[in-house]
């Protein structure tokens, strides 16, 4: 199982995008992407949810039955 870390970071590179480009196409700023990828643990998650917008994921909470 991918942490956020890992998934955005491969995600990122996969799509051949520099930080920048994903601080930009994501609406956030560019310290917030370094402090995401770096695996800061304080972080605002409608920021967050933004970033994984553009890979068509969102965090939210699930339910163990």
């Amino acid at each position: 199982m991918l942490d956020i870390t890992t998934f955005i970071k491969e995600k990122r590179k996969a799509q051949k995008l520099t930080q920048e480009k994903l601080a930009e196409l994501s609406g956030v700023g560019l310290r917030f992407v370094r402090d995401l990828e770096q695996g800061k643990k304080t972080l605002r998650m409608d920021k967050v949810n933004q970033v994984l917008k553009l890979f068509g994921k969102q965090l939210g909470v699930t339910e163990n039955l």
